[in-house]
């Protein structure tokens, strides 16, 4: 029986003048920036009884790693033969339950990468967060930050719906651009050229059985890329075992700050993208003939602005595996800086190597309840390119919880290094016998090179 026609009563309106805020919010910690550094922070913040609000530019959560089609998670395991794990936490819990779905799985080579499903991976966090009583908000740009002295008091955001106001005890910058951090008013880092980003698509329809070896692909994509009119001329094509479909990393795009000029290099990022599929249709038809589009991801952003922070980490640090007294994160993934257009520097290291982050590489200078996670945290662009991966980066947003429970509202350079070691010792490893000198008395320069004992 169809239900009967009832009158719906409508009322006019009119948007109120000014900049007032039509929804405010409190809680004990804001996380900005819902990849797979905000969520680590704002778990493991609510695991902490905090009062978690997560917000996003986007209209979902999962940032770059559910919505770029990176595919693969890197930097979680440390190099071969030994193969350890090097970040716990949140992955501790997700491998798991993607393992027993079937959208996860592991590659053993120089070190252990984890294939993944973008759409369970962005749905295992969507669950999580409500689970944990996180209060997500999303599709909310930094409109203006109320700060003083490096003291955040709230942050006015807009969304489509209005203006939100969130104001909060303490705050994390996983924007990935150190987006909070630039409207707070403190310093920030850019590079003096252009670090590419990638356009990736996921591609059906292929023969994962006939596909070419990883250094065949990128000799034929070397040898033809000028003829397709590609930037870049190597990549990769990750193939999900089981299934016919591939995540295509084989694009250079540019990642800048400004609207426009990033509106445009998204489309040209897919025009790039169309034409590596016509490459490979070409050149690897046996493979990739009768392959079609299934998504574009949105671009894909490695390094743009980040924190001039309390520390910033160096190459030199990275290369000789130096353990701070204040190290919150380490991994063993490549120095991988995409700073050249034609191709990338892959500076690759040894089973017993591992590097580490220190809590004052993600602390911002001036900053009082503010630390960062993520890509947008502090290191030379050598460093930062082997850290902005995403074992390190769900690590940093673990310690920045952690850091900032502790801090409990006093400045976060007061805390106790030694309790937070013990909190996130999972992730750091044990001490060594001299780690507890290293460093100066603030944890936020290196007096003395430390190496880690594994």
């Amino acid at each position: 029986m169809p239900h009967k026609l009832t009158e719906v009563t409508i009322h006019n309106i009119t948007k109120p003048r000014g900049l007032t805020p039509t929804e405010e919010l409190q809680g004990d910690v804001c996380v900005v920036g819902a990849g797979i550094a905000g969520v680590s922070a704002a778990l493991t913040a609510a695991g902490l009884g905090r009062r978690v609000i997560l917000v996003d530019a986007l209209p979902m959560l999962g940032g770059q790693c559910a919505n770029s089609l990176i595919g693969l998670f890197c930097g979680v395991y440390g190099n071969g033969p030994e193969y350890r794990q090097l970040t716990h936490g949140i992955f501790d819990r997700m491998f798991p339950a993607l393992e027993r779905t079937g959208d996860l799985s592991y590659n053993y080579r120089h070190t252990i990468t984890v294939n993944y499903d973008e759409h369970a991976v962005g749905r295992w966090m969507e669950k999580e967060i409500v689970q944990a009583g996180v209060i997500p908000v999303t599709g909310a740009s930094i409109l203006d930050v109320d700060s003083e002295g490096g003291h955040l008091r709230s942050v006015t955001f807009s969304t489509r719906y209005g203006l939100l106001r969130v104001s909060a005890d303490a705050f994390i910058d996983a924007s990935g651009d150190a987006a909070l951090t630039w409207e707070a008013g403190l310093e920030c880092r850019v590079p003096e050229r252009t670090i590419w980003g990638s356009q990736q698509v996921r591609v059906e329809g292929l023969d994962p059985e006939a596909a070419p070896s990883a250094q065949d692909l990128a000799q034929s994509v070397f040898d033809h890329a000028d003829e397709y009119g590609l930037i870049r001329k190597d990549g990769l094509a990750f193939f999900f075992p089981g299934r016919d479909t591939a995540v295509l990393n084989m694009t250079h795009i540019e990642s800048p700050l400004e609207a426009v000029s990033a509106s445009e290099a998204q489309l040209r990022g897919k025009d790039q993208a169309d034409r590596v599929i016509q490459f490979l249709k070409d050149h690897h038809p046996a493979a990739f003939g009768n392959a079609t589009v299934r998504f574009y991801g949105l671009p894909g952003r490695r390094q743009t602005r980040w924190i001039a922070a309390e520390h910033q980490l160096t190459a030199h640090e990275v290369r000789s595996g130096v353990r701070f007294r204040d190290s919150i994160a380490r991994t063993s993934w490549p120095i991988e800086l995409h700073d050249q257009p034609e191709g990338y520097v892959w500076e690759q290291f040894d089973g017993d190597h591992v590097h580490y982050v220190p809590l004052g590489s993600i602390t911002p200078r001036g900053a009082v309840n503010l630390l960062a996670a993520g890509r947008c945290v502090d290191g030379d662009a050598a460093a930062l390119s082997s850290v902005r991966v995403m074992g390190p980066c769900a690590a940093m947003g673990e310690a920045a919880a952690h850091a900032l429970d502790m801090a409990d509202g006093s400045p976060v350079t007061e805390i106790d290094h030694a309790e937070l070691r013990d909190r996130i010792r999972a992730n750091i490893g044990p001490d060594g016998p001299d780690v507890a000198s290293a460093g100066s008395a603030d944890g936020t320069q290196t007096a003395e090179a430390v190496h880690a004992t594994h």
